[in-house]
């Protein structure tokens, strides 16, 4: 991996900075505060104070104004703070200007997303496909991220006839990325044979919002021991299970989690990690209907699914922990008949808008597995009947 001065450590104390403007009213932006709180705790540091300010635009210079920027350098000067994190992308000039001002560390949103994602990547494709999309990352940033690049080729004649610091380092980068490309080139040959190598099996993903429950319910569903825990990005790598129900087989894959404002770069780099999605014949679309904003957190997974060219694949809708939901959504004074038509109005709901294809469940609670497996099982084997006929007598 790369080394950078933005470099996340341990018990960092930070601050966050959200802009309220045309494209994001007040409660959107308190909401992305949220996240990006949560992506900072997931990375190691402590989020102490968030700073928004209204603006028709970002300021070219310094992305807040100057009257904002002083407030949160006082802030900085007089809490210990290390780390400011911004809720959008800053351009390399706006690091180097506020980084001037603050005296910390400062990133974007992108920038804590690829940290996490470095710390989690533990297979040799994962560690390429972060490194390539830092190293994507970094490149328009140059002269505000880095002060200078360690020369792996030497110093002599590394540096062409008045070619400045800087831009030798962008050359280094663009070579850099070249060179990655091709070896994730090499990996994704390697993935795609393993693909190939599975044989005439259904193939079902689960897929959905980062710390929605995934692994939780791939164990459950598998039988399997696969990490999982409450933080984002748990989960970079693809795990593949061959699970069985009735006799019936089927390939269960688990993938990584989406968000809001994904860095694009991410995108692109995960695209053979998400071939897994678009070469699938189901989809699991995996919800959190405990978070108050569930439905936005279902149209970011469609979209994403829509760039990949997987929207149009059957789907399951599966609404994971209700037991969180009940205890957020009933008062105590509600009785057991009002709580039983407000979840049957919810679950009729949803029952007509995905035409039938959702399940409500609780994977810690191993509430309505058994209504999950089935679900699966008729997709499975329906698919079955229709793509490899002559298996249907021997499988069922």
């Amino acid at each position: 991996m790369i080394e950078k001065q933005q470099a996340i450590e341990g018990n960092e104390r930070a601050v966050l900075v959200g802009l309220i403007h045309k494209e994001q009213s007040e409660a959107q932006v308190q909401e992305y505060l949220d996240e990006l709180a949560f992506l900072a705790d997931t990375a190691g540091a402590e989020a102490v104070k968030r700073f928004t300010q209204k603006l028709p635009h970002p300021d070219r210079a310094t992305f807040v104004g100057k009257g904002k920027l002083e407030e949160i350098r006082q802030f900085v000067a007089s809490r210990d703070i290390s780390l400011v994190i911004f809720d959008d992308e800053l351009s390399g000039s706006q690091i180097s200007n506020i980084q001037k001002e603050l005296k910390v560390k400062v990133i974007d949103r992108s920038d804590l997303i690829l940290d996490i994602f470095a710390r989690r990547a533990r297979t040799a494709q994962a560690k390429v496909q972060v490194e390539l999309a830092q190293y994507q990352y970094i490149l328009p940033r140059l002269r505000g991220m880095w002060t200078h690049l360690e020369r792996q080729k030497g110093g002599i004649g590394m540096r062409g006839p008045g070619e400045t610091e800087i831009e030798t380092d962008r050359r280094i980068v663009k070579d850099k990325i070249s060179l990655l490309r091709k070896r994730l080139a090499e990996i994704d040959k390697q993935a795609l044979t393993q693909r190939k190598d599975r044989g005439e099996y259904i193939r079902v993903a689960l897929v959905g919002y980062t710390n929605v429950g995934k692994s939780t319910l791939m164990n459950l569903i598998s039988k399997s021991e696969v990490f999982a825990e409450n933080k984002l990005f748990a989960t970079l790598d693809t795990t593949t299970r061959k699970v069985v129900f009735e006799q019936t087989p089927f390939l269960l894959s688990d993938t990584v989690g989406f968000i809001r404002k994904l860095p694009h770069h991410l995108v692109e780099s995960f695209k053979s990690t998400l071939d897994e999605v678009r070469e699938s014949d189901i989809l699991m679309h995996v919800v959190d209907i405990s978070h108050p904003k569930y439905e936005d957190q279902i149209e970011v997974v469609n979209r994403t699914l829509a760039e990949l060219k997987a929207l149009d694949k059957p789907t399951i809708l599966i609404f994971n922990k209700m037991d969180l939901y009940e205890k957020l959504t009933f008062d105590e004074w509600l009785t057991e008949d009002v709580k039983k038509d407000i979840l049957q109005q919810l679950k009729e709901s949803w029952q007509h808008r995905t035409h039938g294809n959702c399940v409500f469940v609780s994977a810690t609670e191993r509430r309505n597995i058994d209504e999950l497996r089935k679900t699966i099982l008729d997709k499975v084997v329906e698919l079955y009947r229709v793509r490899y006929p002559y298996k249907s007598e021997f499988f069922f």
